[in-house]
């Protein structure tokens, strides 16, 4: 093991409760970690399974220090916790990913001017902190275009798609957004949503899963296919590389996932990052039973400083993974029946539209 690295029986710090840290901490279980997981609510699934837990809020400087204090690492399962709340845990324990990474993937204008300054394409944007602002993005960009807060949407909240210039004033779409900081983007006319979901440890060593297929219903993730189908080998190669360069120029440790439009015209197929989800990813949940290692614990491996695992799919196989939102959780019992479907509940309580309450993986293998 080198400095940087974590003994089996050490423990590792969780920040934020809901699915995603419960499937870290299950994995980091089975290397023989403990997990001490932070939230603010008292339900949160990923209470169920840690060997400590902290009820807290994030702007809570005395609890964070006890937490980061009494845990050998840190790492967080979403992406909108507070600059100033990473930057505080950093300073008691080594946080992976780093402050530097989650601020600036947690704003879509400076991860746009990052992911461009790379040389790789994304949509069109510009910054909107003005109804006049607004209307020169407009100008500047055309119909139709999506206005979007600059930080903290997920699952389609926090946007709205301008079709046409009958649809109301700058001023009253700006209104909609209650004065937070925007960003317009063009309207990309993708065929498909693809992503990839790829690992990066200290020492710089990286590893990619296959690029997946990605559909949604209701602007939430429903579906995920692996591989993506009929895509060329050379798209497949583009897409793992723009994580590769996107992962060392952050200097990234930990899991992330790239999701990307996949266009086709003229000039044939090609890719325009839609953005960066610095963590484990819903896109990733079909590597639990699909891959050699899982996303889950491959986000272990490279946090604790070990060295990462085979990201190959089983066998060759190909994977489904879909989503249990809402009242689809109710078919739980046909899907325990079914012969080959994976069933993983999140332990939530209440199934409320649009609430990812688990999901199922179905593995095909190879003919």
């Amino acid at each position: 093991m080198t400095d940087m690295s974590l003994a089996p029986g050490s423990t590792l710090g969780i920040v934020g409760g809901g699915q995603l840290g419960r499937m870290i901490a299950l994995a980091a279980a089975n290397y023989g970690l403990k997990v001490h997981v932070y939230a603010p609510d008292a339900a949160s699934p990923a209470f169920d399974v840690a060997a400590e837990t902290t009820c807290a809020a994030y702007d809570d400087a005395e609890a964070l220090a006890r937490f980061a204090a009494s845990v050998d690492a840190v790492t967080y399962e979403f992406e909108n916790i507070p600059r100033e709340t990473a930057d505080l845990l950093a300073r008691h324990a080594p946080l992976r990913p780093s402050a530097d990474a989650l601020s600036t993937t947690q704003d879509r204008l400076s991860e746009k001017s990052f992911i461009n300054g790379l040389g790789i394409a994304t949509a069109p944007f510009r910054q909107v902190d003005t109804p006049d602002d607004l209307a020169r993005a407009l100008e500047a960009i055309g119909l139709p275009a999506v206005l979007k807060t600059r930080r903290f949407g997920y699952d389609g909240k926090g946007q709205r798609i301008i079709r046409t210039a009958e649809e109301g004033d700058r001023n009253a779409i700006f209104a909609e957004f209650g004065g937070a900081p925007l960003i317009l983007e063009g309207f990309v006319p993708f065929e498909r949503e693809v992503s990839v979901v790829a690992a990066r440890s200290p020492d710089g060593s990286f590893a990619a899963f296959d690029l997946c297929e990605n559909e949604h219903r209701d602007h939430i993730l429903a579906l995920t296919r692996v591989p993506a189908p009929n895509l060329s080998e050379e798209t497949a190669r583009i897409a793992v590389e723009i994580a590769r360069r996107i992962a060392e120029a952050l200097d990234y440790v930990g899991i992330l996932a790239v999701e990307m439009f996949l266009v086709r015209d003229e000039a044939g197929e090609r890719l325009i990052v839609n953005e960066i989800a610095p963590r484990v990813h819903n896109s990733g949940h079909w590597t639990i039973e699909g891959a050699v290692t899982s996303q889950f614990a491959q986000h272990v491996r490279a946090v604790c400083g070990w060295p990462l695992g085979d990201a190959s799919r089983v066998a060759g196989a190909s994977v489904e993974m879909r989503n249990l939102i809402g009242d689809d959780i109710d078919a739980w019992q046909a899907l325990l029946a079914e012969s080959g479907a994976h069933l993983h509940l999140y332990g939530k309580g209440d199934a409320r539209p649009g609430r990812k309450m688990g999901h199922v993986t179905r593995v095909i293998p190879a003919s």
